[in-house]
């Protein structure tokens, strides 16, 4: 059984299988917006990022949906 860390997502805590993604993070919180904004402990995160970057125990990851209406 794969190991779980605490991770902190859009302000709750959540517990993650340790060492996982940004895009395995975006599935598992169906965070489908293709405008999707992610920071990860207050970085940006370019997209092509998002299979290598991977989080650990006490990150935080902020999914920012833009509003690009008028």
């Amino acid at each position: 059984m794969p190991k779980e860390v605490e991770i902190v997502v859009n302000g709750f805590n959540e517990r993650v299988t340790q060492e996982a993604t940004i895009s395995d993070l975006i599935s598992h919180f169906q965070e489908n917006d293709t405008h999707l904004i992610v920071e990860h402990n207050g970085r940006f995160v370019f997209a092509q990022q998002y299979e290598t970057t991977r989080v650990a125990a006490g990150d935080r990851i902020e999914f920012i949906h833009p509003d690009f209406g008028g």
